[in-house]
């Protein structure tokens, strides 16, 4: 019996994480919302990201923890940090395709900002908190 239920929350699970990752561009079904996704237009030219304590949300959909944006090929993602107080983060570009990765910062206001030149899913998170705040950048 408990094999069985443990089996059906697994299952459960696994469907809940299959929808709404970031895809390759192009590659559809993705679950990004913001301006330009909507009836297949085209994406923004512009993103914001919120840096917070211990999390990146998505200016797009409002989404924490990874916080997710797409952009046009040439557009630029901002990140503001906000209502950080003197806590220190960082944009940390992860893996290929990369970007320029920012200087850790502390206080509200500060800005990072990177244009994209390349089409590709772009993985970052904070190099002061790792793993605990994470974010995509989809450009396409």
């Amino acid at each position: 019996m408990i094999r069985r239920l443990l089996t059906a929350l697994t299952l459960a699970a696994l469907a809940g994480c299959s929808g709404g990752s970031p895809t390759a561009p192009g590659g559809g079904g993705s679950t990004q919302g913001g301006t330009g996704d909507a009836g297949g237009g085209p994406p923004p030219a512009t993103a914001d990201v919120v840096v917070g304590n211990n999390l990146f949300r998505s200016g797009q959909d409002g989404s924490t923890n990874p916080g997710v944006v797409t952009v046009a090929v040439g557009g630029t993602v901002t990140w503001t940090w906000t209502n950080t107080g003197s806590t220190p983060h960082s944009v940390e570009s992860l893996g290929s395709p990369g970007f320029t990765s920012s200087e850790v910062q502390a206080g509200s206001g500060s800005t990072y900002r990177v244009t994209f030149t390349e089409p590709g899913t772009y993985q970052y998170d904070c190099a002061v908190h790792g793993r605990a705040m994470t974010g995509t950048i989809v450009v396409r």
